[in-house]
C-alpha cells in the first residue's frame, strides 16, 4: 500500500533536529510520496531544495499563506513566479483566504490570492488552497479563474456540505487532513466525506499540525508526521464505508494526476 502526502510542512524548525529520521518513519508507514508546502517565499525556496534532494520522494509548493498576505511585496511575487517553473514544483500555493483569524487584512489576503490564481493560469500548474471561514469571498475568486487554471485542491477541507459541493461544482480536489480523526470538532466532517467523489480525494498530513486524535497508542509530542498518514487514511475508509486498500490506491491516482508526480519510491 503506498500513499501520497500532498501536504506537509517540512521545512517547519520542528524538524530541524530529526528531519532523515522523519522521512525514514513515513518511508515505513508505506508513503511513497510527499509534497512540501510552500507558506512564504523562503519556505518554499527551502521545500524545492530538499525535493532535489530526493527528487524520487518528494516535490513542492510555492505560495504565500494568507495570514502574511499584508508583508508579501511585488518583488516577493516576481521571486514566486520564477520559482514556480522550476523543475520539482508541482503546484501553486498554499494561497487562499482566512477570515478566521484575519493576520492579514481581507483585502490584502484578496489580492494576494488573486495574484497567485494569475500565476496558476500563466503558468498551469494546479492551485494548492487554503479556505477558512472565508467561503462566501473565496469561491466567486476561484470560480472566476476556474476555466484559465488546469485545476487544484482545497487543501484541510473543513468546512459545510454547502462549501464541499461548491467545490466540487468547480471540478476541485479536496485534501483531508487528521481533522476527520477528532470525534469533536470533525463530526460534522466525518458525515459529509462520503460526498467526495472517489476521484476527488485527497488526503494530507498538514504536519506538523493536525495530529490525529485517534491515534493509538496516543504518541508523547503533539507534533504531527508524514508517518500518521495512515490514520487519517483509516479514519477516511471507515467513514466512507470503503475498503483501505481502494481508498490508497484512489488518493494515490488521484494525487499523481494533479500534480504530475512520479510513479512513487521504494
Amino acid at each position: 500500500m503506498q500513499l501520497i502526502d500532498i501536504g506537509a510542512n517540512l521545512t517547519h524548525e520542528s524538524f530541524q533536529h530529526d528531519y532523515p529520521e522523519v522521512l525514514a518513519a513515513a518511508r515505513e508507514a508505506g508513503l511513497a510520496h510527499i509534497m512540501l508546502t510552500g507558506t512564504d517565499l523562503a519556505s518554499s525556496q527551502a521545500a524545492r531544495a530538499l525535493a532535489l534532494e530526493q527528487p524520487d520522494f518528494l516535490s513542492s509548493t510555492v505560495g504565500f499563506h494568507p495570514h502574511i498576505a499584508a508583508d508579501v511585496t511585488d518583488q516577493d511575487l516576481s521571486s514566486a513566479a520564477e520559482l514556480t517553473l522550476a523543475d520539482k514544483v508541482v503546484a501553486v500555493g498554499e494561497t487562499g483566504l482566512d477570515f478566521n483569524r484575519n493576520f492579514s487584512p481581507a483585502d490584502a489576503q484578496q489580492r494576494v490570492f488573486e495574484q497567485h490564481l494569475e500565476l496558476a493560469a500563466a503558468t498551469g500548474k494546479p492551485l494548492f488552497l487554503h479556505q477558512r471561514d472565508a467561503h462566501q469571498a473565496f469561491l466567486p475568486l476561484l470560480a472566476k479563474y476556474r476555466s484559465r487554471v488546469s485545476g487544484g485542491v482545497v487543501h484541510c477541507f473543513t468546512d459545510t456540505e454547502t462549501a464541499l459541493r461548491d467545490y466540487l461544482e468547480l471540478d476541485m480536489y479536496i485534501g483531508i487532513t487528521g481533522w476527520v480523526c477528532d470525534e469533536r470538532r470533525g463530526k460534522d466532517l466525518q458525515e459529509i466525506v462520503s460526498l467526495i467523489p472517489d476521484n476527488r480525494l485527497l488526503i494530507e498530513t498538514d504536519a506538523p499540525y493536525l495530529l490525529p486524535r485517534s491515534l493509538r497508542p496516543k504518541p508523547k509530542s503533539r507534533r504531527n508526521v508524514p508517518a500518521y498518514l495512515p490514520e487519517v487514511l483509516q479514519t477516511l475508509a471507515h467513514c466512507r464505508k470503503q475498503e483501505v486498500e481502494e481508498l490508497a490506491l484512489r488518493t494515490s491516482e488521484n494525487a499523481r494526476r494533479l500534480f504530475a508526480l512520479p510513479g512513487g519510491a521504494q
